[in-house]
């Protein structure tokens, strides 16, 4: 199962400076696995030291949060495009 990952510009000297990677899981959480086997170093940026996704990381699978959907068990399919985005703060 094929899944587009789209990786910020932070995370991009982990994946040997590419924007996009391809990856495989059933869910996010396996996705993540994934990326990790392939990308090591990368799952401790994402999540975690309990496995979950880190607050300031921002999910999207088709352009939904998964943060209301089911999270790290959002189910993808073959041909699912995910964006990695970390959260921007700062200002006044």
């Amino acid at each position: 199962m094929a899944i587009k990952v789209r990786v910020p510009a932070p995370l991009q000297k982990l994946t040997k400076n590419q924007s996009e990677i391809q990856a495989n899981g059933t869910n996010i959480k396996e996705l993540i696995d994934d990326l990790e086997r392939n990308f090591p170093g990368i799952k401790g940026r994402i999540c975690d030291e309990t496995g979950k996704v880190r607050r300031f990381i921002n999910i999207y699978v088709n352009e939904e949060d998964v943060r209301f959907l089911q999270q790290d068990q959002t189910l993808l399919e073959d041909g699912d495009e995910v964006s990695i985005i970390p959260a921007i703060a700062g200002g006044r």
